[in-house]
């Protein structure tokens, strides 16, 4: 089996009128105002899971700054789930983490069956995570729905590139070390968290924390797969392929080439998701 956990599809107006869309939301023109980049409907998703044999993928929103795009979006990926109920999970997303009508949000899209909420930018939706007081109605939320929280995380060194962002290790580690009861999905092998499980007191925050494969191809050799399970673990990997922007069999085609021991690879591949999710 696999489990696609980090997936992207957007209604068919964003894709037809998606300049409509950058004119309007500053955090989706920084992807989408390149002409090559891709959107996707779910039709186009459940077509390439087919053809790559991914049996479920976990559909994310994207971070959105205003609250009505994200409905707007949330709502199709809910619309899409009911669809497809046996191949999609739903994660939604807010524009702002304190706020009423975000807070409302999330309560709407977890009573309508979203797993989770995400992908949260904490570059582009500012918030000091440490501020306990701040962030407890949110916290609450997340905890009473047993939501998990998909974080998008950048590399604070290397190459540029469209919507690469500031979530670096750093902020990721503020926000895991302020909730550490909560399950956190730290997409993109978590900008490089990982490798700062050398040290001790960051491996024992990272107990709840598990780190997707999505456009790993696009950032790391492959010898980051031997690597991060040497430190933290094969149980902490998942599968994941940012689809449109990468086909989910290139990142397939890559584990198999680079992860020898076939336990590791049903754990990357489905079995770890499958714990993470209770499925």
């Amino acid at each position: 089996m696999i489990i696609d956990f980090h997936a992207h599809v957007m209604p068919p107006r964003v894709k037809q009128d998606h300049w409509w869309y950058v004119e309007r939301d500053e955090s989706f023109a920084a992807i989408y105002s390149d002409e090559k980049a891709r959107i996707a409907t779910t039709d186009e998703l459940i077509d390439s899971m087919d053809r790559d044999g991914v049996d479920i993928s976990v559909v994310v929103n994207y971070s959105w700054s205003t609250h009505e795009l994200c409905v707007e979006v949330n709502d199709y990926i809910l619309e899409s789930v009911a669809r497809f109920p046996k191949r999609l999970i739903g994660f939604c997303t807010v524009s702002s983490y304190t706020e009423d009508i975000s807070l409302a949000e999330i309560e709407r899209c977890a009573g309508a069956g979203a797993r989770g909420i995400g992908e949260l930018r904490p570059d582009s939706q500012p918030l000091d995570y440490t501020n306990a007081v701040a962030i407890e109605p949110f916290v609450d939320i997340l905890r009473k729905h047993r939501l998990i929280v998909m974080m998008h995380a950048s590399e604070p060194v290397g190459h540029r590139y469209p919507g690469k962002g500031t979530a670096t290790p750093e902020l990721l580690y503020d926000f895991i070390t302020s909730l550490s009861d909560l399950k956190v999905v730290c997409a993109h092998w978590g900008g490089g968290l990982p490798f700062y499980a050398l040290m001790p007191e960051v491996k024992k925050a990272l107990n709840n924390v598990y780190f997707d494969t999505s456009a790993s191809p696009f950032l790391y050799s492959p010898e980051v797969y031997k690597q991060v399970i040497q430190l933290i673990g094969d149980d902490k990997i998942l599968f994941g392929s940012d689809y449109p922007l990468i086909k989910p069999s290139r990142i397939a085609d890559e584990i198999n080439s680079h992860v020898s021991d076939k336990d590791s690879r049903d754990l990357i591949f489905s079995g770890n998701a499958k714990r993470l999710l209770g499925i």
